[in-house]
């Protein structure tokens, strides 16, 4: 203790617990300040647009992306998947997609901007499942002429290589085709038309 009567020891106990918790409050205040400059979740669910590249993807196989929060599917259709499809109108509820949400490019056979190409939101029309890519073309469980696409094994709906639905299943409508655009060589957009890019 001091000549004076002040405790220094005390004193500068008093100081340092004063400033750690003046530093507290600090950091309490500017926290939610600061997480407000992150977008928020109504915002991050209107999604920006995805790039995929496909230039690596070979004839036959499929890549899945995430956009808007929904999975997307892109498949790289070889000639005999093309062929098989056009054999299908007869069996699929919506062969020409009238019914069925695409964008204007994508009415047509094959629901694509170029035919090689599919490009679908990944999720069953009839409660949201996700159905799974079948390609190879042989009698399956589900189907004796299965010829190849996509099938939700919760309620049985099946579609074939152009995300069109077969007729008697559950699903009311064909796969979406969201808007997309291609980019380069190889590089697909998802959530771009190339008419409103």
């Amino acid at each position: 203790m001091s000549q004076d009567g002040v405790n220094v020891g005390r004193r500068r106990f008093l100081i340092g617990a004063t400033s750690v918790v003046g530093a507290a409050g600090a950091v309490g205040v500017a926290t939610p300040f600061v997480k407000s400059w992150n977008p928020s979740a109504k915002a991050k669910a209107a999604g920006a647009p995805v790039e995929i590249n496909v230039s690596k993807l070979e004839a036959g196989q499929q890549v899945v992306a995430e956009w808007r929060g929904k999975p997307v599917f892109i498949v790289r259709r070889t000639q005999e998947m093309l062929k098989n499809i056009e054999g299908e109108d007869g069996r699929v509820r919506d062969p020409k997609s009238n019914e069925s949400e695409q964008p204007d490019y994508a009415k047509n056979e094959f629901r694509s901007r170029e035919a090689e190409y599919l490009v679908l939101i990944g999720l069953c029309t009839h409660l949201g499942c996700s159905p799974k890519y079948h390609p190879e073309v042989v009698p399956m469980d589900f189907d004796a002429k299965w010829k190849g696409g996509y099938y939700c094994p919760c309620h049985g709906s099946k579609f074939d290589l152009a995300g069109r639905v077969y007729k008697g299943v559950p699903a009311p409508t064909n796969l979406v085709v969201p808007p997309y655009s291609f980019k380069g060589d190889g590089v697909i957009v998802i959530g771009v038309d190339e008419e409103n890019a």
